[in-house]
Order: C-alpha cells, then sequence, then structure tokens
C-alpha cells in the first residue's frame, strides 16, 4: 500500500420515497467521507447488496460502519420481544452485516459507528439494549438536546484498551445520539469505554488487527481523539 491511499467501504443509509425523492435513496452526511479523505483513505460508498458483499470486499482495505435512525431487529441477537420504539430497516442491515461477515473473515479493518458499533456487537456475538431509558431510568441523555456538532457527555476509556492508545486519554468528550446501546458482549469482545451510568460507549476484539466500534460519530471531530481514531483506523487499512 506503499504511495497509495487505502480504498475505505462506507455504508450508506436509505431512505424510502418521500422528502428529497419520489423514488427510494441513499444518502450519507458528507463527515464521514471527509474524516476518511482527511488522513489519508480513500472513501468508496456501499449501496445495499447483500448478494455482492463478498465482492465489495473484495475491492476495500477497511470498512467502516455507519449509524442510522434505524434498529437491528431483535431477532438478530436471539430476542424474542421487540419494544415498540424499535424501527428495522431489514435490506441495509443484511447488507452490512454480510459485509461485516467478510471483512472479519479476512481480518479486515473495522470501525463501527453509533449504530455501526451496535451491529458489530451483535455480529461478534453479543446483544442489545433496545430501549435504554425503559431499560436505565437514571441513564444519561444518551439522545442529546443540544446540537450534534457539541459533546453531550464524557465516557471513560479503559486502560491498556486500542481505543486508550490511540486516543491516549482516560476521558473523552463525546456527542450521543442513539436510544440503543451493546449489553452482553461476545466472548473475545472486549469493553473500551463507558458513560458514567454504565452504558457500553466502545467495544473492540483485541485478536483481531484493528476491531473497533465506538457508540458516538467521531466523523464530527468533537475532539482531537475523535480525528485520532480515523487516523489509527486509516492506518491498519494502510497496512502501516
Amino acid at each position: 500500500m506503499s504511495g497509495k491511499r487505502p480504498c475505505i467501504g462506507v455504508t450508506l443509509d436509505s431512505e424510502e420515497p418521500g422528502g428529497y425523492s419520489k423514488l427510494p435513496w441513499y444518502a450519507l452526511r458528507q463527515n464521514y467521507f471527509e474524516a476518511i479523505v482527511k488522513v489519508g483513505g480513500l472513501p468508496i460508498a456501499l449501496p445495499h447488496e447483500p448478494e455482492q458483499a463478498a465482492l465489495y470486499a473484495d475491492m476495500i482495505n477497511g470498512l467502516v460502519v455507519t449509524g442510522g435512525a434505524f434498529d437491528v431487529d431483535p431477532s438478530l441477537y436471539g430476542s424474542d420481544e421487540r419494544h415498540a420504539t424499535v424501527t428495522t430497516k431489514d435490506r441495509r442491515t443484511a447488507f452490512e452485516l454480510g459485509m461485516l461477515e467478510e471483512a472479519l473473515r479476512r481480518d479486515m479493518p473495522v470501525l463501527g459507528i453509533c449504530g455501526g458499533q451496535q451491529l458489530l456487537n451483535v455480529a461478534l456475538g453479543g446483544t442489545l439494549i433496545q430501549h435504554i431509558p425503559d431499560a436505565l431510568p437514571d441513564a444519561l441523555p444518551h439522545e442529546q438536546p443540544n446540537p450534534r456538532t457539541e459533546p453531550g457527555h464524557d465516557v471513560e476509556v479503559k486502560p491498556g484498551t486500542l481505543l486508550h492508545t490511540i486516543v491516549g486519554s482516560a476521558r473523552l468528550p463525546v456527542n450521543s445520539a442513539h436510544h440503543q446501546a451493546a449489553d452482553a458482549t461476545g466472548p473475545d469482545v472486549v469493553v473500551s469505554a463507558t458513560a458514567s451510568d454504565g452504558v457500553i460507549e466502545a467495544i473492540e476484539a483485541p485478536q483481531r488487527r484493528f476491531c473497533l466500534g465506538v457508540q458516538w460519530h467521531p466523523e464530527y471531530a468533537i475532539s482531537p481523539g475523535d480525528g485520532r481514531i480515523f487516523d489509527a483506523f486509516v492506518a491498519a487499512a494502510a497496512g502501516r
């Protein structure tokens, strides 16, 4: 990869007809792509074609699974219950799971962001809290009332983890835009950050080359640590 930008696959969001277009459409905020370009990556947008996941994986050096205003189907992590707030985008989830399976099989660097962190936890054998306000009545406002360009709360970063090595700090201010969170984690998963209320804010799989999920949105660059996350991820995708 010397002298070349690593190709980073970035999963898109999708919406039904209405608003922007009379037809179904894909979209994603520009700051996802800008954050990758800034640290030397070449982002490629990935449409939701589950049958083509292996072919897309052949084309990329790293995978970013993005967030969105939807949830993972509880049946995918073995739950028979479905909270009233749960909404799904089944084709998107099927594609992202397919991409995660391909990336994990190849030990390709993976970064899961917000909902992408939640799906990564499921792909690694974990479960989810379906609605934080009901499960943890005294929880912080994880759907923060202030703008996403500002921090909503801090997270405590666990010493000795990949995340701590990357950000170089035991505390990090983050933005927060989620009503679900990781609950149980898979057997090889380490919780690398939590909020003061105990909600899991970051996970990682230490036995893999680079496998990190964060519950916040580092593409907004709330703190220097956010930029370091993208820098470390793209460096891993470049083989550095």
